[in-house]
């Protein structure tokens, strides 16, 4: 890499491109650098500032201070930066690319501190932003469907305050006041947003979210702290400010009008329920809902900073995460390493959970956070896995408040993250959920944790993991194997079904085809047996021959697959299937999941048959104790909207290909046509045509574009065909699922005047005491001789990033988990069986309505035709919550 491009990307960080930490060297020489390298290369120049500034944000303010210098020699340069960042933000701005907005505004702000932007340039895209979302969310002249659009926009002015605020109050106080006022203004008119749904937390949820204000109120209130305190803030650094003599003498830009998207044009009078939260869903998929931060941690414990503090170092730490999404070591060192004078391990831990538990799903998949959590406790040895091991212990303590989706995440969070470090946990501290019921979710959590450690490990290494707490072998799953009904261990206990399979098992091994062993099966089997024996005999024999392995599994699922389907048509002998699965594999929940999972892959298994066994009468009675029929259901879900999602891509694959195939065609066709009407003489003579050679070719040019244009059609119609069938699945899947839940909480739900909402299903029960030991959640102090909470500053010494982390010395497993107070407490569990399994089955309600509310919301309709069949209002308030429909109506 040459040198002014490194120069450019470490800017701020402590490297060999720089022999000092001082943010005015860097600047000093970066600028240098690059005012050399101009005169050679100023589009790679031009295009490599533009990227480093979207691409590491939280160095914004030094980028905007080496292009103020630029400015003072290299105006037209500079002019071009200025253009090119206008025209990316347009285009971000129309195409809804919302981290590109909000970042390319922030660089607009800093490039106006430095002296680059006329303050009214930024003021003018301010009030522009404004203007559109009070237009908005004006229900006469607007769209307030799409409000979400709105307080994107508002959002982002805010965002920008910190990094230009004192700026803009100093060279145009008049128009920031203006801007302030209307932004008051604007939220004045806005409809409140409710977390309802999207809280971490079923008692926040029920409770209209935290502290009765949503993500933009809040933000609102942080910026009117910073404003009354002068706009100072710790957490974003003023590089320009030393060099603002030199500055000012530079020539400010001014930038072109913006514009902003159209909305769909429908007057609110005509618009039904229905119709408006379509428009609503449809607003927050593009522009979405930003939810205020996960508070995991005691005030006591947690970092002592200002309220916008907080907000700016998770702004960056949400920049970086998502711009070096695909370099998880990258993306640690540069967390550790952000700009702030001040410690942020707690905000960095709870901002990390809060997206690995976002809801409806996280940006990244969950495992990408795993992965930063442990290069992060790599690279902060001493600190970070005390934090995380309180951030565990904290969540661990509400878990019974966690909504479902979030459990079930954390379960496999957990679970992955101690296989890294060697399973070591003192369990000893959860010894105590032996006392609480089976259904305790303190209890069921443990017990889910070891389970998806087993999987991982075995089971011999988990039981010795638990050493410290043996009573939790309790706990841990049956060893993994196979439960074989025809077993030939037992010689004395043979029937004629172990000769059956014994058949088969030689059929198998003398390679017979899937047409042998069906005939075998209608001629040999089912004549003298009943459909079930033959059902069993073959099912299990089959599955045990693929037990070696899941590539054995799969390669008897490829060739002996068929005479599954032969004998399993129907959902009735499906259903069978599943029994069976789960019998074989009674010890391993893993494996009947994988082969359930394969199954339906193949065919040979219906969405629809796994959700009747599911709610079979044995898997009903499990739901507030096991994960293992909920992930069956859950796989089954995904895997048909994966179908959906995978058809929708190919057919838009598709549809791009025919229009370029189109465009071919009927060029070539133009060619043909034009050689063909051209007059040219042959032998004398005027004849129409060109060279027949010439002819020849173009006419099979044009043949064989046409051919390519047809084939593509007709795929694209074969797609289109699936997508239909594969949407009537979906549908048949959703209708089935909300009837089977209606029909099994009907059963179980009290009454609707003696529950109003789900929390008071927890107080309906006598409370149980336990003692135990408590753990206090681990700390990592930062202390003054009085005991309180100080900061430590480091002024800008922040930027320097710490060593390569495989240079780092080992974490010190000990550190995983802190010194116990010791003592006694009570630990109170006043949940009954009958109230926790309502508890837990309305949460998963509510979890897979959210999840899958895009599919679900076309349908919705016919939703409501269940709901409107004597539905439980608790039902119907999980349902319209998971959805984001308003609960007018419901408890």
């Amino acid at each position: 890499m040459s040198s002014w491009r490194s120069l450019l990307l470490r800017i701020g960080d402590k490297c060999p491109e720089y022999n000092s930490s001082d943010p005015r060297e860097h600047i000093e020489t970066c600028f240098g650098a690059l005012r050399r390298e101009l005169d050679h290369s100023e589009g790679e120049l031009l295009t490599f500032i533009l990227q480093c500034a979207e691409q590491l944000p939280h160095k914004i303010p030094l980028y905007g201070t080496v292009v103020g210098l630029l400015n003072l020699e290299k105006e037209e340069f500079v002019k071009k930066i200025v253009d090119s960042t206008q025209t990316n933000f347009q285009d971000a701005l129309i195409s809804g690319n919302c981290d590109r907005v909000r970042i390319l505004m922030r660089f607009l702000t800093v490039l106006m501190c430095s002296k680059v932007l006329q303050p009214s340039s930024v003021v003018v895209i301010f009030e522009s932003l404004l203007s559109s979302a009070a237009t908005i969310v004006d229900e006469e002249k607007g769209n307030p469907s799409w409000q979400a659009q709105a307080d994107f926009y508002v959002r982002c002015i805010l965002s920008c305050l910190p990094w230009g605020g004192a700026e803009l109050l100093e060279q145009a106080p008049e128009e920031i006041e203006r801007v302030m006022v209307g932004i008051e203004a604007y939220l004045s008119i806005r409809k409140h947003v409710s977390d309802e749904g999207l809280s971490y937390f079923e008692a926040d949820d029920e409770n209209g979210g935290l502290e009765g204000t949503d993500f933009l109120e809040d933000l609102w209130n942080r910026i009117q702290i910073l404003s009354s305190n002068g706009w100072k803030l710790d957490s974003v650094p003023r590089p320009h400010l030393s060099f603002e003599a030199q500055l000012v003498a530079g020539k400010s830009h001014d930038l072109n009008p913006i514009s902003t998207p159209g909305l769909p044009d429908l007057p609110l009078s005509t618009v039904s329920e229905i119709i408006y939260g379509k428009l609503k869903h449809e607003a927050e998929l593009k522009y979405p809902q930003r939810i205020r931060r996960l508070n995991i941690y005691p005030v006591h414990k947690a970092e002592d900073l200002q309220p916008i503090d907080q907000f700016v170092v998770e702004e960056y730490l949400l920049d970086v995460m998502f711009y070096f999404n695909g370099c998880r070591k990258e993306c640690a060192s540069f967390m550790v390493g952000l700009p702030v004078p001040f410690r942020y391990e707690y905000l960095m831990a709870e901002t990390i959970f809060s997206q690995l538990l976002l809801l409806p799903q996280p940006p990244f998949k969950p495992m990408y956070y795993t992965l930063v959590i442990i290069d992060l406790c790599k690279a902060l040895p001493g600190a970070f896995p005390a934090v995380v091991a309180g951030a565990v212990r904290a969540l661990f303590e509400r878990i019974a408040d966690l909504d479902m989706e979030c459990r079930t995440r954390l379960i496999l969070w957990f679970s992955h993250h101690l296989s890294n470090f060697q399973f070591i946990w003192p369990w000893e501290e959860w010894a105590f959920v032996l006392d609480l019921p089976k259904w305790a979710p303190q209890r069921v959590f443990v017990q889910e944790v070891l389970e998806r450690e087993v999987r991982l490990s075995y089971w011999e290494k988990i039981k010795q993991s638990v050493e410290n707490a043996p009573g939790l072998e309790e706990l841990l799953p049956p060893k993994g194997i196979p439960n074989f009904k025809y077993s030939t261990e037992n010689e004395s206990e043979r029937t004629e079904e172990h000769s059956l399979s014994t058949e088969l098992i030689k059929l198998v091994k003398a390679r017979k085809t899937s047409r042998e062993i069906i005939s075998w099966v209608e001629e040999t089997v089912l004549p003298a047996h009943n459909l079930e024996i033959t059902l069993r005999v073959v099912i299990q024999t089959l599955l045990d021959i693929g037990s070696k392995s899941f590539t054995h599994l799969i390669t008897i699922l490829e060739r002996y697959g068929q005479v599954i389907a032969k004998i399993c048509p129907d959902e009735d002998s499906q259903v069978f299937l599943i029994e069976e699965i789960c019998t074989y594999w009674k010890n391993n929940a893993q494996m009947t999941a994988m082969t359930i999972d394969r199954m339906m892959g193949y065919r040979l298994i219906s969405n629809l048959a796994i959700v009747r066994w599911v709610f079979s009468p044995v898997n009903v009675n499990q739901f507030h104790t096991s994960d293992s029929p909920w992930e069956i259901l859950r796989n089954a879900i995904s895997k048909t909207y994966n179908r959906i999602t995978d058809l929708r891509k190919e057919i838009t694959s598709f549809k791009t290909s025919l229009a370029s195939a189109e465009v071919t065609a009927l060029k070539a066709k133009t060619d043909l046509e034009a050689s063909e009407s051209k007059l040219m003489l042959v032998d004398g003579e005027p004849a129409l045509g060109e060279n027949p050679v010439r002819m020849k070719r173009l006419r099979s040019y044009a043949e064989k574009a046409k051919e390519k244009e047809d084939s593509i059609r007709d795929s694209l119609e074969a797609k289109e065909a699936l997508l239909v069938r594969a949407l009537a699945e979906n549908e048949a899947l959703f209708l089935s699922l909300y009837k089977k839940f209606l029909a099994v909480l009907m059963d179980q739900l009290p009454e609707p005047s003696k529950v109003g909402k789900l929390m008071d299903l927890k107080s309906s029960h006598d409370a149980v005491d336990i003692a135990v030991d408590p753990e206090e959640s681990s700390t990592m102090e930062i202390g003054d001789e009085d005991g309180k909470g100080k900061k430590r500053f480091h002024p800008f010494s922040a930027l320097i990033l710490p060593p390569p982390l495989n240079c780092r010395s080992s974490i010190d497993l000990s550190l995983l988990f802190s010194d116990t107070n010791g003592g006694n407490a009570s630990v109170t569990y006043n949940v009954g069986e009958k109230e926790q399994w309502c508890l837990s089955t309305l949460g998963y309600v509510k979890a897979i309505s959210r999840q899958y509310a895009s599919e679900i919301w076309p349908i919705v309709e016919k939703i409501d035709e269940i709901l409107a069949e004597n539905a439980h209002p608790l039902f119907r308030r999980a349902v319209y919550s998971g959805l984001g429909r308003p609960l007018d109506g419901c408890c």
